[in-house]
């Protein structure tokens, strides 16, 4: 890395405290509710603040993904020596980083005169909070890489990476945070940790190693998606489209992401749980839009589908039918692995489709009509935000996506569960071990919800199909 590093280990410190320092607060304050949100904030605004200074790491576990990459040979850009992310870089971000998270641990024990200890939620064992810290930094990991290191990143100038990786917090921070206290970064373990010492000081330790196995999953993850990037000047060249493998691979990831939050605040009984589930599709469409389209829902594939058969979306956005069962196998497995993966952190525990309660005919009423006009919102909207030419969603698609699970999830959760997807439904069946009648309910919401997409396909390509056509006047273009 250029440039000199005095003002890098400054802004690593001054972000890396201003977080460690916000979480404390935050449980200190018993801000059940907002917390994550505070803390996701403050990553994100403190990323914005100082990415273009040191590339606002503000976590070990970042720094060590950054430089496994460059060990990895990850290229960025053809003809690239590498050394982007040296292991001396990462040496120098880490210590300063887990000093300021140690010194945020004593100013917010002074600032409330009392501390709180680093240890895995009530019923919970090594393993359990262990796999929790491993996978949701995976995630963000996995995010920072995508949105802010990869080539693709680089090229699109995109303004979303803040609010990307900021965001990954309040997808773990509801449903992972009840199972380890959800840190994702080893400055933030050890920080705390540390701070209450006189009440015992240990599970920092095991936190960071399964933090740093979860940064490393990211790495070889990122470079499953995107092989191009680790091209040599030798190597022939990789296709600008990527290889239905590919695709299959970004598929299955993002679902699994959003199956695996939706499983875990559903057990936790988190009072967010919509807007973390919907904060992880989010973080996953940004990170792996530009690979397969992320579209992580069966309902969205054929909506997209059919909506290609008309002049509604352009030649180059078209989806091949081909790849319509090869995008909802990978889909389904998504969430079925989530489901699996949920229940074993929770030893055993899951829950039914559509709540515990028999569902009867009148209930089914309800539960078509609240899944068919949601999923039709959430197609309806990727299809207008992400697929059409006239739309100037270039930033923000990700989040306008991800909002219809939060409009959705509040709106008739406790009508239908709000599952919205083919794949959650049968992610969530499965979990809940696939008996008749499990199967009978995934099968029953997922005809539901791919009627609400076919239907979103043929509402898109009524209002946007005649305006693709023809040109839009300087008026129209400013509008929207």
């Amino acid at each position: 890395m250029g440039g000199s590093m005095g003002p890098k280990l400054i802004a690593e410190f001054v972000g890396t405290f201003l977080l460690v320092f916000t979480v404390g607060c935050n449980v200190l304050s018993q801000n059940a509710v907002f917390g994550g949100v505070s803390i996701a904030c403050v990553l994100m605004v403190c990323i914005y603040a100082f990415g273009c200074v040191s590339g606002a790491n503000f976590n070990p576990a970042v720094s060590f993904g950054l430089a496994l990459l460059t060990t990895m040979g990850h290229r960025p850009e053809l003809g690239d020596k590498g050394g982007r992310f040296t292991w001396s870089t990462f040496a120098m971000y880490s210590g300063v980083q887990i000093v300021a998270g140690i010194l945020a641990g004593i100013a917010y024990s002074i600032l409330f005169w009392d501390s709180f200890n680093l240890a895995p939620g009530k019923d919970f064992g090594w393993l359990n909070a262990g796999l929790a810290e491993l996978l949701y930094t995976f995630v963000l990991v996995f995010v920072v890489l995508n949105v802010a290191a990869s080539r693709a990143a680089d090229e699109s100038k995109s303004e979303y990476y803040g609010l990307a990786i900021g965001f990954v917090v309040v997808a773990g921070a509801y449903g992972a945070g009840a199972v380890s206290g959800g840190c994702f970064n080893p400055a933030v373990a050890i920080g705390i940790d540390l701070a209450s010492w006189n009440l015992g000081f240990f599970w920092s330790m095991v936190y960071v190693v399964f933090e740093i196995v979860g940064a490393a999953l990211a790495c070889v993850l990122f470079k499953v998606c995107r092989p191009e990037e680790f091209l040599i000047p030798d190597d022939p060249p990789i296709p600008s489209e990527p290889k239905i493998g590919t695709k299959m691979a970004s598929e299955f990831i993002g679902t699994y992401i959003l199956v695996l939050t939706v499983g875990l605040n559903v057990l936790a009984a988190s009072q967010a749980a919509a807007f973390s589930i919907a904060a992880s599709l989010m973080c996953a469409i940004f990170a792996l839009g530009d690979v397969s389209g992320a579209h992580f829902n069966p309902a969205v594939t054929l909506a997209v589908m059919a909506a290609s058969a008309s002049s509604a979306i352009p030649e180059d956005k078209k989806f091949k039918s081909m790849d319509v069962p090869r995008y909802i196998a990978a889909q389904v497995a998504g969430g079925i692995a989530a489901a699996g993966t949920y229940v074993l952190i929770y030893a055993g525990r899951s829950f039914p489709l559509g709540g515990e309660a028999e569902i009867s005919g009148d209930k089914w009423g309800q539960i078509f009509v609240a899944e068919l006009v949601f999923t039709f919102t959430l197609c309806l909207v990727v299809l207008c935000v992400a697929a059409s030419p006239i739309n100037c969603v270039k930033n923000y698609f990700g989040l306008a996506i991800g909002s219809c699970v939060t409009v959705g999830g509040f709106a008739i959760g406790g009508i239908s569960g709000g599952s919205l997807n083919p794949a959650v439904s049968f992610g969530i069946a499965t979990g809940a071990a696939m008996t008749g009648q499990q199967l009978f309910r995934a099968l029953m919401y997922s005809l539901i919800e791919i009627c609400g997409g076919l239907l979103a396909a043929a509402v898109f390509v009524s209002t946007h199909g005649a305006m693709s056509e023809a040109p839009l006047a300087d008026s129209e273009k400013r509008s929207l």
